[in-house]
């Protein structure tokens, strides 16, 4: 059993940048494909970010690329998430998922999710 717990959420200005943290524990964490999703409210949870198993290959929705960087430390068993260029389109709560079988992005695909971090931007 994998326990994530999220951290680095916070209220930041438009165009500022900001960095998630999801630490690992419980499980063997270079096993698992990980993943950011976010949820706004009053819409569906979506996907953000993921990154292979050893770190060297990440995935973005288009509406990502460029201001998203995901990235891994499996020696801290530890994803982060780097946000820049934040919009108030990005107020979301952040969560962190992990999948044994990777380069999968549906919310169903993942076995485990840490609990959330809200990022709120102001205009």
């Amino acid at each position: 059993q994998v326990q994530l717990v999220e951290s680095g959420g916070g209220l930041v200005q438009a165009g500022g940048s900001l960095r998630l943290s999801c630490a690992a524990s419980g499980g063997t964490f270079s096993n698992y494909y990980m993943a950011w999703f976010r949820q706004a409210p009053g819409k569906e949870r979506e996907f953000v970010a993921g990154i292979s198993w050893s770190g060297g290959t990440t995935h973005y929705p288009d509406s990502m690329k460029g201001r998203f960087t995901i990235s891994r430390d499996n020696a801290r068993n530890t994803v982060y998430l780097q946000m820049t260029g934040l919009k108030p389109d990005d107020t979301a709560v952040y969560y962190c998922a992990a999948d044994r079988l990777g380069d999968r992005w549906g919310i169903s695909d993942y076995d485990y999710w840490g609990q959330g971090t809200q990022v709120t931007v102001s205009e």
